[in-house]
Formats: C-alpha cells, sequence, structure tokens
C-alpha cells in the first residue's frame, strides 16, 4: 500500500477509484481546478479469477487515508468481469476477469447460434470474444450448469464496488459504458438484451440498472462516511477517455496490461468483422475501440530476457535504427484478443547473424507492440473515426523510447501527456460531474511537460510486421 497527500484546505474535493487488473488507485481532486490532492493505491490478487472480495479488501484499506474532506466520489473498473450473484446477492463463483481466454470456444459459439457476426454486430455493436461477459455466461453454461443454474443476476467489477459503497440493500446500477461491454446491452437502443443473455446462459437475469452519466446512484453506507455522495462509476477506457477530454479527432492508445486504441465518436459503430467493438462512452456520446491483450508486459518480458531495466532498455531500442534491422517481433506472448488468437503465442521473424542485437530486439519489442495497436487505429479509421493525433497513455508510455518510436508506426502526431492514474482521473472527474451538475474543466491540472512526436512515419515497418502476420495466422 501506499499514498501521498494533503489537506482539504477547505475545498470541495472528490474522489476516483481505478479497481483494475492488477491494483486499486485512488485520486483525491479539487472539484473545481483538478488540482490533485492526494492518492494511494493496494494491490489486487494475481490471475485471471479472483474472489471480487478481494478487491473490496484492497479498497477499504486504502479508504480511511482518502476520504478526509471529499463530497463524492465514483468508481472505474476493468471491463467485462463476470460476479455472478445467487438469489441472496451472494459471489456463486470466483469472478471470471477480462483476461480469461477459456470462454474463447464459448464466444465462438454464440456468434453462430445468433447467425454469425454480422447479427451480433446490429444487435450490441460488438462481436463477442473471449473476455465479453457474454462469452463468460456461456462458458459457465457449458462447463459450471449448476453454478449457471445457482446464478440470478450478474454484474461487472465498478457495480460491484458501488453496490457495497452504497450498500447492498439499494439497486443495483451500473452506467452505459461498462453495460455496452458485456454483451447484452446495446449502445444503438440503450436497453438490455434478455434473449442474448438467456441464448448464453439458458435463463434470464437481473440486471443492474442503467443509470444517468452524471446521475447521483446514492450515498455511502459503512465506510465511516456516510455523507459522501457516489456517481454511476463507469468503465476504464471510459474513464481514461473522461479524464482526457476525448472529442473526435482524437485516438487514445493505452499501454496497460492490455493495450486500446479507442476514439470519441457521436455516433455508434457496427463492425461485422468484429475488430472494433462499438462501446459507449460515459457521458452519453460513443467509444469504438480496439483491444489487445499484450502491451506493456512485452516490454516488461523483453527487458527481463536482455536482463536490463527500463531506462537501459529504451537506450538499447533508441540505438537501434526504425526497422530494427529487418526484426520483426509478433508479440503475442499471452495469446491475442484482436485478431482473435486466444492460442496464439510470439514469435520473431527476419533474424540474422547480423541484426540478432539487443538493440535490435529491444526495438523489435516496442514496434511489435504498435504493429497490433497501428492495425487498430486503422480498423477505427475504416470505422468512422477520423485521426488528428495519437495520445500515448498507460505505464509504458512513459518509457523514453516509447514516444519516439510511435512517431515511426503513426502516420498522426503523437502527443504523451504527464504520467497519471487516468482512470482514476475520469472517475474523479465524473463525481465532481454528479456534485456539482456539471463537468467540470481539468484542462488545466496535469503535472508536467506534454511531449510531442511529429509523425515520422515508416511503411516498411508496417509492411513487415502484416508479412510476418500472413506468414503465421493468414
Amino acid at each position: 500500500m501506499s499514498a501521498v497527500g494533503g489537506t482539504s484546505n477547505d475545498r470541495t474535493l472528490v474522489a476516483g477509484i481505478d479497481s483494475s487488473t492488477q491494483s486499486v488507485k485512488i485520486v483525491v481532486r479539487d472539484a473545481r481546478s483538478g488540482e490533485l490532492i492526494r492518492e494511494a493505491r493496494a494491490p489486487h490478487p494475481e490471475g485471471t479469477e479472483v474472489n471480487p472480495q478481494a478487491w473490496w479488501d484492497a479498497l477499504r484499506s486504502i479508504l480511511p487515508q482518502t476520504l478526509d474532506g471529499v463530497s463524492a466520489l465514483s468508481v472505474a473498473g476493468q471491463q467485462h468481469g463476470m460476479v455472478a450473484l445467487d438469489s441472496n446477492q451472494e459471489v456463486v463463483r470466483d469472478a471470471l476477469l477480462w483476461n480469461d481466454t477459456r470462454s474463447a470456444q464459448a464466444a465462438e459459439d454464440l456468434v453462430q447460434e445468433l447467425g454469425g457476426p454480422s447479427a451480433w454486430a446490429t444487435a450490441v455493436g460488438s462481436v463477442p470474444v473471449a473476455a465479453f461477459t457474454v462469452s463468460k455466461l456461456k462458458w459457465m453454461a457449458q462447463h459450471e450448469p449448476e453454478n449457471a443454474k445457482r446464478t440470478r443476476s450478474v454484474v461487472l467489477p465498478h457495480d460491484y464496488l458501488t453496490a457495497i459503497l452504497t450498500g447492498k440493500s439499494s439497486e443495483p446500477t451500473t452506467d452505459r459504458g461498462d453495460a455496452s461491454g458485456t454483451g447484452y446491452w446495446s449502445p444503438l437502443t440503450g436497453e438490455y438484451r434478455q434473449d442474448l443473455v438467456e441464448l448464453a446462459l439458458g435463463h434470464e437475469l437481473a440486471l443492474p440498472r442503467v443509470a444517468g452519466p452524471s446521475e447521483i446512484v446514492g450515498t455511502a453506507v459503512g465506510i465511516g462516511r456516510e455523507d459522501i455522495v457516489i456517481g454511476p462509476g463507469t468503465g476504464d477506457n471510459m474513464g481514461a477517455a473522461l479524464a482526457l477530454g476525448v472529442k473526435p479527432g482524437d485516438v487514445v492508445v493505452s499501454l496497460g496490461t492490455s493495450g486500446t486504441a479507442f476514439a470519441g465518436s457521436s455516433t455508434p459503430t457496427q463492425d461485422p468483422s468484429g475488430f472494433v467493438a462499438g462501446f459507449a462512452d460515459a457521458t452519453g456520446n460513443f467509444l469504438p475501440l480496439v483491444c489487445t491483450l499484450n502491451a506493456a508486459r512485452i516490454l516488461t518480458a523483453t527487458a527481463a530476457m536482455l536482463k536490463v531495466n527500463f531506462d537501459e532498455f529504451a537506450r538499447l531500442a533508441l540505438m537501434a535504427a526504425p526497422g530494427a534491422g529487418g526484426l520483426t517481433f509478433i508479440p503475442y506472448l499471452d495469446g491475442e484478443r484482436t485478431p482473435n488468437l486466444p492460442d496464439a503465442q510470439g514469435s520473431l521473424h527476419g533474424m540474422t547473424r547480423a541484426n540478432m542485437t539487443p538493440e535490435n530486439i529491444a526495438r523489435s519489442a516496442i514496434e511489435g507492440m504498435f504493429g497490433g495497436l497501428a492495425d487498430a487505429v486503422d480498423a477505427l479509421t475504416r470505422a468512422g473515426a477520423s485521426v488528428n493525433r495519437v495520445i500515448l497513455i498507460g505505464g509504458a508510455a512513459a518509457n523514453p523510447a516509447v514516444g519516439r518510436v510511435a512517431s515511426t508506426m503513426f502516420n498522426a502526431p503523437v502527443e504523451v501527456p504527464p504520467a497519471g492514474e487516468y482512470v482514476a482521473d475520469g472517475a474523479a472527474r465524473q463525481a465532481a460531474w454528479v456534485l456539482n451538475g456539471e463537468l467540470p474543466d481539468w484542462s488545466g491540472s496535469g503535472v508536467g511537460e506534454v511531449r510531442q512526436f511529429a509523425p515520422n512515419y515508416h511503411e516498411v515497418i508496417r509492411a513487415n510486421f502484416r508479412s510476418a502476420w500472413h506468414r503465421m495466422y493468414a
């Protein structure tokens, strides 16, 4: 657990929570200016299935040191995770997280049972993959039928925590952003599709009410402060978009445990290829998104293989020329979500005695990470998004080599804002919106310099990535 802090100084304060795969983070900010007042974090258990009580235990451990002076809070959380509850609202089994790929076949079964990808894109704006909640429901029905029968309702990770914070006796709620990642709520109509729930699980479910973007869903219960207003919360990508003030023309590439590329849109997206998920955002608009399983951990694994720290890894990567001497890294180290290759493995192509150097390997890892994400941005443009700039966020974006390499992979200006907890910041901004009835402008609240990189596009790197990919998977 860690914390840094200050005092409220009689200002109106709001808190944002990011309950992510690896940890929980809380930021406390001034509701008007967005100034960071204090922050704290605690770890989550590892694994792709987790007892959701562990999320609450981690959050509860840091709440007392953060809530002084706080008037409102919201929770943003990892998308898709299936928290199955029985008729008494007790957890049926450990939550299956977004990165649990055992539901890959179940997703394929669902796609075919509804009539193919186009039928799903028309129904809910997205085609199921292993990550989606609906796919996990199908897997449970196929492999754990008794648990499936006991399941009377399903909530998402952020819903689960919001329910505890507001008291479990209150009506469960979610928001349109996180609901759009289930595979059974339609951004096109704003309604649940119980027929898709029944297709997956075998019976209908009681599902959380979809609250409005700035709706008060309750007040705090059982945390020593019962005067704190609770907002609807949202999914992690929607939280980051809210923090950044994403608008049409902006494409965000987030480099965390997973990699995501998403764009702001005023219209819903329907991509029958399944490459682009047609999600909603946390404001009432839409957030077409592509998600990869592999991002920052590609760099972590490569640095470990080279037996160097991140600073040395960056130095090595920048010593190599664009294209890494012909080395091409297909970085599917944990399988892949987009494209839908859950059983894939990583591979290194174009090796010669001349190019097998630590410098080229380091650079090829970064180029490989961006190879899939550049394809993701291309898919967003085919779905109607415009790309005026690419904004890089996430832990890996802080590496000094990452922005430089990104400029060779995207044919658009690249910006790297100061490192921050953007998901938690988005939740805090929502909390301020809920409290004051107006979405605040926090554009000047960041601390540090925005690094900017002009396009230095090298088509040959992209061409080599596509060629290596086709040799493996076409």
